[in-house]
């Protein structure tokens, strides 16, 4: 009980810093403060130990490396994982489009896991793409991969844009 009260703080100074990032700082200049740590990542990035590792404009890279906190009944690691990570990197790439002021959240995803993950797959990389980027309406696609690059999951999402 005692992780409480410092998560709420956490939560508190991060609330504060994406207000100041949708007045302030453009998508870009947001999602490069996770990644260069200026900036905390949020409860969900450190409950399942994923990193936002890479950005540019348009195109955003989360790690992670599946464990036993991540399995399912059945012993693999939950799709939720997966899904998370795509829904996070893609997202991210259409925020990293958009100006200062503007905001962005997910309308629909939808993701296909091809191959089983497991503890023993290592590292994985999340790596999202802004296909489109419109006054209401941003796309984007996703793949996680393994360190040998084979594809695990892959999807594609819409995200309504909106002014902050």
């Amino acid at each position: 009980m005692g992780t409480t009260v410092p998560a709420r703080r956490h939560d508190e100074r991060l609330r504060k810093r994406q207000r100041g990032a949708a007045e302030g700082e453009s998508g870009l200049e947001f999602v490069q403060g996770l990644v260069d740590g200026s900036l905390p990542l949020n409860t969900m990035a450190r409950t399942l130990g994923y990193d936002i590792t890479e950005v540019e404009s348009g195109r955003v890279v989360i790690t992670a490396v599946p464990n036993d906190t991540h399995l399912n009944p059945a012993g693999g690691v939950h799709g939720g994982l997966s899904a998370t990570l795509l829904d996070s990197c893609m997202g991210l790439a259409v925020l990293s489009k958009l100006e200062k002021g503007i905001g962005q959240t997910t309308l629909e995803f939808k993701i296909s896991l091809v191959r089983p993950i497991t503890p023993e797959t290592g590292m994985i990389k999340a790596e999202g793409i802004a296909l489109t980027c419109g006054r209401r309406i941003g796309t984007a696609e996703g793949r996680v991969t393994d360190t040998s690059g084979r594809l695990l999951a892959h999807g594609t999402t819409t995200c309504l844009i909106f002014p902050r």
